[in-house]
């Protein structure tokens, strides 16, 4: 079974794994979204028996529904949701959660994160946005509110600004479809964790699966040399499920 972590001071209680529902995402489907709604509820489900209860989806990935049927199998209670929007007005924003609540017939999202931010100004370009997911998170819709960078200058303001709970980074030990090297990232994540912010850390194995040579070497570097709360990999079978989460485990023993 997957050990259970604080994320940072949100108050959230997730698995080291997270699973990702975005393989290849973009554009509404996915390597998992094409599995089908039964076929990926039941591998979530799978993944849940063996402790990953962390589990990442987002409207571009076109996951939520699947994410939704797994959620009400093994009770909405127990799992922590992250998704994640593209929108960049305070409107569109605030539509999109509402949405998302019906797509994941959920009261709550645990986690809402502005997605593919990629500007080092985006917390004064972005104020509509974030006061807008800030009152939803008064109002109990929200647990945490983040990004998820895909540039160093954005990854940098993410870690300056008081408003993040949650980021999402991309961090490899090859700096494959970083943001920069691991060199420039790793002390990024010290700063967000010191914080008190949630992280955790995606592109284990690199953009499309590079490192998966040697996948014990890359989920290793991510548990042992960072300080990331968890790391989230996607998964497309029930064998991937057993590798990672056995893989992990063996990595957060010798940490």
């Amino acid at each position: 079974m997957i050990d259970q972590v604080d994320l940072g001071l949100t108050g959230l209680q997730v698995s080291r794994l997270c699973f990702g529902t975005g393989t290849q995402g973009w554009q509404g489907r996915s390597d998992q979204s094409v599995l089908g709604v039964d076929g990926r509820a039941r591998l979530l489900r799978f993944a849940f028996d063996h402790g990953v209860s962390f589990w990442d989806t987002a409207d571009q990935y076109g996951t939520h529904r699947h994410v939704a049927a797994a959620a009400a199998a093994v009770g909405r209670q127990h799992v922590t949701i992250t998704t994640k929007t593209v929108s960049r007005t305070a409107a569109a924003v605030e539509a999109d959660v509402y949405r998302f609540l019906e797509e994941l017939e959920t009261e709550y999202i645990d986690i809402l994160m502005l997605h593919c931010l990629t500007e080092g100004d985006w917390p004064q370009t972005m104020q509509g946005p974030m006061e807008t997911l800030s009152r939803l998170k008064e109002k109990g819709i929200l647990r945490a509110v983040g990004c998820s960078c895909h540039d160093y200058s954005a990854l940098k303001a993410s870690a300056e600004t008081d408003w993040t709970d949650v980021n999402l980074v991309r961090i490899n030990y090859a700096g494959d479809t970083m943001c920069a090297g691991p060199e420039q990232v790793l002390p990024v994540i010290d700063r967000m964790v010191a914080a008190g912010k949630g992280v955790y850390g995606m592109k284990v194995v690199g953009g499309g699966g590079n490192l998966t040579s040697d996948p014990e070497k890359a989920i290793r570097f991510v548990c042992n040399q960072t300080s990331v709360h968890a790391l989230v990999m996607g998964m497309v079978n029930e064998a991937q499920v057993i590798e990672n989460t056995g893989l992990v485990s063996a990595a957060l023993a010798l940490a």
